[in-house]
Parts: C-alpha cells; structure tokens; sequence
C-alpha cells in the first residue's frame, strides 16, 4: 500500500463513533443486522418449517432452512421414503435454534407428526395415493408408517393374490389408499390391494372383451379351495371347478396341481356382467371313454378300484375316467335288503362281470354276484319238498318269518307254520332275528326265488292224539291265562289252549271266573282242523244239576203214574210255570 494512501483519511470513518469506542458506524450495523436476520430466516423454536437437504449418509441427513448453520438429522426418520436426494424440500420442527454445541436441533418426524391427522384424513376424503413404510408384522398384517402415524394393512390388502411370506415386505416403502379412519380411537387401516384393483380393473375389462368359448389360455395356479382351483390369466380370474380338472374323480385338488403352477385352460363360459369364467382342465385331454378297448363286451370280466360308496351301490373305475356301477341288488344272490358297504368299501379292488355296456351314454353296470354259481340253478336237488334244514332268522312280518338257508336262498315260515299248539300273534313271541331255526320245505316257487318252508312240520301233529284225549264231554284242568272281550284263553295240559265264551266262565255261586284261576273245563267241541278246542266251565255243575231233575223226575212219575187223570186238575199255575222253564233249559242246553 503507497504512502499516500496510508495517509489519506477515510472519508466515511466515523470518528464520533470511534472516539465513542463503536468500532462500526450506524450505517454498517443496520446492513450487518438485516444480512444477520436474513440468514436466520423466519422461524422459532418449536415451529414447524420447511429445509433443503444438502447432504445424505447412512446415518443422517442435513438440512438447510436459511439459518447460519445446518441442522442434522437421523436418516431413519426417512425411511418411509427411499427416494429421498439432495435438494429435496422436506419439513422439519425445530427443536433448539442453538444447542450446547451451537448446533441447530430439527427434527423431521415431529414436523411430520403435527400435520400427519389431517394429512391422513385428506388423504380419505380425496382418495389419494400415499407413501408408508412397513416397519413390521403384526397378527393379521402389518404396521405402516403413514405421515408419522401407525397405520395397519391387513393380510387380505396386501396384494390381490394370496401372500405366504409377510416378512418379505418389511422395510419396503409402498404406495397406499387409506381405506378406513376410526376417528375415536385414531386407528387408520390403508390398502395396497385397492391400487392393484383399480390397475386390474381395466386389464379384466380388456381381457373379458376378448374371450371366447373354447379358447385356450395360459395361466397360472392362484388358489387352490376344495370345491375347486383359482386361476390367474393375467389380470383375470377364472375357476376350475373340481368336476372339470380330471376325467377321473378327484377328491382333493391339490392332488391335480400345485400352487403358482402354469398350465394351459380352455374357456368354458364367462359372464361379463358377472365378471366369472369357467375354465377346464380336462377337455383338453381326450375322453377316457374313446380310448376303451373297443373289444369289452357284455359278460366280460373286469377289474378295478372302488372310488365312491353309496347305499345303493358303488362306483368302480376299471381305467382312468372310466366308472361302472355295481348296484347292491348285484353284489348278493341273496334278495333281502341289505347295504352296499356290507360288501366293499373305498379303495377295495374288485373283479366284476360286465352287465351292460354303453358307449354313447358312457355307462357301464356290473355285477360280482354273477361271479358265483346262481344257487336256484339246481335248487330242487338241493332243497327237495321234504327235506330239512337249519336257517337264519333275517326278518319279521305279521305273518311270519323271512329266513335265509344260505346266501341267495330265503324262504318263508308262515306264522301257522311255527307251531302245532301255540297260538302265536307274533313270531317275536317264538324266536328272533339272527337266530337259528330248523325248518322243513314244503314249497317251491322257483320263479319268484322262494321257499315255503314250516317248523313244526318237524314234529307228527300232535292234534291227532288230542282227538282222542279231549273228547267232547270230557272233563280237565285247566288255568286262565288270559281274559278277553270275548271270553278266556284256558291253559290245558300237554300244552294246548282252548277257550270259553263269558256265559261259560260262570261260577256256581253265580260269580265271574277270572284270570289265573285253576278250575275244571267241560270240552264242548273239538275241530282238529281249525285246531280249536271250546270249553265251558258252567257245564259242568249245569249238566249235573239236569241229571239230579231228570232222575228224579222219573222217581215222581213212577209213584203217581196211576194217579195222573186224579192229579192233573190239581196242577197249580206255579208248577206249570216251573215245568215250562225245566223244559226250556233242557232245549237250549241240548241245543248247546
């Protein structure tokens, strides 16, 4: 610097303030505190403002807001947004405008708390497309940073296809649509799914315009439900239904196919109104029927695996896709009624005969009782009239009892048939089902496949001996073993019944027998056809009392027969009257 300008004199010093000790003039303390207040910028302590980020590490980010330092702030309160560069603007609070260090204190979370309720409702209301960070799982979902605030996304919002690994998303930022506000308990629930709907939306509407019946589609395994499989064709679902992935049966389709697997369907049908396509499987394999041995005929034998039991019968594929069914009146020669299961069951292999055969209608019956000799062939050498036997009680009717001699032969005792001298109301009263009973054959009906068959034609009637035991007019013991309307069912010796109309069941004293009373019967009449035997107890002391008058109206008509034309004037009216009634009792007993 030359000499003269060190000593020329400063024309703007101020020498009164220098003299005052202000080393600065008035002028320059102004400028120095606008340029001051200018780099400060216009904000307070805990204000919210916005900054520029100038800096970004792993571990923090600095931000500008116009002040004379840099405030810093930890990277992860921007998780939620990946994006973040150098000169983004962001909001921050400021927490301390100086700190011990003389550093500026901001904090971006806090900026983005204070505003994060009414950013969330906004978001609601106009249906907009937000940013949230998946901090973690949670039981049903996730937790989503959303504008500072714990958001959930359930399972179901995630993405529109099924999700079997949640873990994968956390720490991802994705774009969401706040679908629900509980404003009470501040709960947000947001969905991820909603903006893949409204996408797939246009691509179904596209693809549905183009499909056709028949046409043939990639597409790949989305869900897999027990009634049927989930199709994925690129922005539309379609369904398989169960019946529709095999020619075969199939009772689980996961056994068909596997998840996220890729195969070719045909279209069946669609709705487009609806918005459902019915896809195949199996129409683009060749029937299983085309492809029968053209040389199967009726009466061959096949064999094959039972798939499906029902009562009346089961279901046996004899190749894949192809099915006959053995009706159970086919699986026995025998024709009481009885269950399919009582032969087979599920998975058994079986070998049948073909009955019939119909490859329009692609149906086949069959048959395993024809695999056996039919008992009926040779059935009167077998079970000649005559002959006996032991068989199986298998049912009861009101009149009589269904047996079977083996398996395919029944037969029939009729209730008359059970015995020679009970009188059976029911064949529960004589024997039981399952048990076993000798039996004589007296028919048979080889047409209609059943015998005629008895039991107590094993024994000689006994009836023939009865004739001459309980003759008419003979006297025996018996017991009342049962009172009905009609009269009383007496229990005799040798294990005959007979019976007694009330006017025989009159006592001597005039009183009423009754039951379980042990009293002597007179035989009135005996059928041995009809097996019938009427006894009367009243008889007895009634043909008695006859025998007493009838002797001693004899003894009387001995001693006055001389005087007859004497004593005949001297007939009262009374003895007329007695005589009158003797008479008429002696009529209506011979009578009886």
């Amino acid at each position: 610097m030359s000499e003269e300008l060190k000593n020329s004199p400063i024309e703007d010093f101020d020498w009164e303030a220098f003299e005052k000790g202000d080393t600065q003039g008035e002028k320059s303390r102004e400028e120095l505190e606008k340029t001051y207040d200018k780099s400060m910028g216009s904000f307070k302590d805990h204000e919210v403002t916005e900054g520029t980020v100038i800096s970004i590490n792993k571990r923090e980010v600095v931000v500008n807001i116009g002040a004379k330092s840099d405030g810093i702030i930890p990277y992860n309160e921007f998780r939620y947004n990946p994006d973040l560069k150098v000169g983004d603007t962001v909001e921050v609070y400021v927490e301390s405008q100086e700190d011990r260090k003389g550093q500026l204190v901001l904090s971006h979370k806090k900026a983005r708390a204070s505003k994060s309720w009414e950013r969330v409702n906004q978001a609601l209301a106009n249906d907009e497309v937000i940013k949230g960070y998946i901090k973690c799982r949670t039981k049903g979902g996730m937790i989503v940073d959303v504008f500072g605030i714990e958001a959930f996304l359930p399972g179901s919002q995630i993405d529109v296809k099924p999700i079997r690994d949640y873990d994968v998303f956390v720490g991802k930022t994705m774009e969401f649509k706040v679908v629900k506000i509980n404003q009470e308990f501040k709960n947000v629930v947001v969905s991820h799914k909603a903006l893949i709907e409204a996408e797939l939306e246009q691509q179904r509407k596209e693809i549905i315009s183009h499909l056709e019946k028949g046409q043939v589609l990639e597409g790949t395994v989305k869900n897999i439900t027990p009634y049927g499989v989930f199709i994925d064709l690129g922005g539309v679902d379609g369904l398989i239904h169960i019946t529709d992935l095999s020619w075969g049966r199939v009772n689980n389709p996961a056994d068909i196919v596997q998840p996220d697997q890729k195969l070719n369907v045909v279209i069946l049908d669609f709705d487009e109104e609806k918005k459902r396509i019915a896809l195949g499987l199996k129409q683009l394999q060749p029937h299983p029927w085309d492809k029968l041995d053209p040389n199967l005929k009726v009466g061959d034998r096949v064999k094959g695996k039972v798939v499906v039991m029902t009562d009346y019968g089961a279901f046996v594929e004899i190749a894949p896709g192809v099915e006959g069914l053995i009706h159970v009146s086919e699986m026995s020669w025998s024709q009481h009624l009885r269950s399919a299961q009582d032969f087979m069951k599920v998975g058994d292999e079986v070998e049948a005969q073909i009955l019939t055969l119909d490859r329009e209608e692609r149906k086949m019956s069959l048959g395993i009782k024809q695999l056996k000799p039919d008992p009926w062939e040779n059935i009167e050498e077998k079970y000649p009239v005559g002959s006996k036997h032991t068989a199986k009680v298998r049912n009861f009717t009101n009149f009589g009892v269904f047996v079977e001699l083996e398996e395919g032969v029944d037969g029939l005792i009729h209730i008359s048939d059970l015995s020679w001298t009970k009188k059976i109301k029911h064949p529960s009263e004589f024997t039981q089902i399952g048990a076993d009973i000798d039996v004589m054959v007296l028919e048979i009906d080889k047409e209609n496949r059943r015998l005629s068959l008895s039991h107590k034609q094993l024994e000689e009637n006994p009836w023939d001996v009865f004739e001459t035991i309980f003759k008419v007019g003979s006297i025996h013991e018996g017991t009342i073993t049962e009172m009905l309307d009609k009269g009383a069912v007496i229990s005799l010796p040798y294990g005959v019944e007979g019976f007694a109309t009330p006017k025989h069941l009159v006592k001597e004293d005039g009183t009423q027998a009754k039951k379980d009373e042990k009293l002597p019967f007179k035989v009135i009449e005996f059928n041995k056809d009809a097996k019938r035997i009427i006894l009367s107890h009243s008889r007895i002391f009634e043909d008695k009392q006859k025998d007493e008058n009838r002797k001693a109206h004899k003894g009387n008509k001995r001693e006055e027969e001389p005087m007859i034309n004497n004593t005949i004037e001297k007939t009262t009216l009374g003895d007329i009257s007695q005589l009158a009634e003797l008479k008429a009792k002696l009529e209506k007993g011979e009578q009886k």
